[in-house]
């Protein structure tokens, strides 16, 4: 398949990493409402028996290089591991690059759309969760004070980007290889998604709906048509092509 204009496609690419910066700044919600929906989700987690993610947090707390290299985990590679799948795919195979750039701007799109509708505070933030903030707490972290963070918004926590990003990372990668070694690259969702829950940065729901929406972005996207490519070729009469 032809690769794509690489101007367009750097373009395309870099409006995504910037929307979806400015697009957490966007869509800050009303900090008490946050607050009440994530007791509501903390509550709904509870009822329905998910694991709590405060004591998969307090298991790994006394050990402090473990929760940084969770910590460094959640900071570093999130963006660098989607942009080098986007670079390597456009170089190497173009057509799981159009899959990957329309599924994670699509993604992205929902996400700011359930993030509008449902501002939720991250368990760090919610007191009733009982979680340590692990980047304040041990270090790097990403975010600053809540009440006066202007680069970041932190009460969109629902649903996990990260989460749902690493799972389009890690099925590119499996569609890109071969042998039973493909497989492995399910690690990258898996870590992620005890990353983000150890940190205190989101709930087990949160990564939930992010997957719940990518797999109906996957499922509409397999239903489009396919575009028909027309090829012209010259016409060649007694064995000579016409000018």
């Amino acid at each position: 398949m032809e690769r794509p204009r690489p101007l367009r496609e750097l373009l395309l690419v870099a409006g995504l990493f910037l929307a979806y910066k400015l697009g957490r700044l966007a869509v800050a919600g009303d900090v008490s409402t946050a607050y009440t929906n994530a007791a509501h989700v903390w509550d709904l987690e509870r009822a329905i028996g998910l694991p709590s993610e405060a004591a998969l947090q307090h298991a790994i707390l006394g050990v402090d290089w473990l929760v940084r290299a969770a910590n460094l985990y959640y900071a570093g590679v999130h963006f660098p591991a989607t942009a080098a799948l986007l670079l390597w795919t456009y170089l190497r195979r173009p057509a799981l690059y159009r899959w990957a750039r329309t599924t994670l701007a699509a993604l992205t799109a929902t996400g700011f759309a359930v993030q509008m509708l449902l501002p939720l505070a991250p368990p760090r933030l919610l007191a009733a969760a009982g979680m340590v903030d692990t980047g304040h707490a041990v270090g790097p972290s990403v975010y600053g004070n809540p009440t006066s963070d202007v680069l970041a918004n932190q009460f969109a926590a629902m649903p996990s980007l990260h989460v749902g990003w690493a799972a389009v990372v890690s099925i590119v990668l499996i569609r890109a290889t071969h042998g039973p070694w493909r497989w492995l690259w399910l690690f990258h969702p898996v870590i992620t998604l005890a990353v983000v829950v150890v940190t205190a940065n989101h709930y087990w729901l949160d990564a939930a709906v992010a997957l719940a929406l990518l797999g109906a972005i996957a499922l509409v996207m397999a239903r489009l048509p396919r575009p028909v490519r027309i090829e012209t070729r010259t016409p060649v009469l007694a064995g000579r092509r016409l000018p």
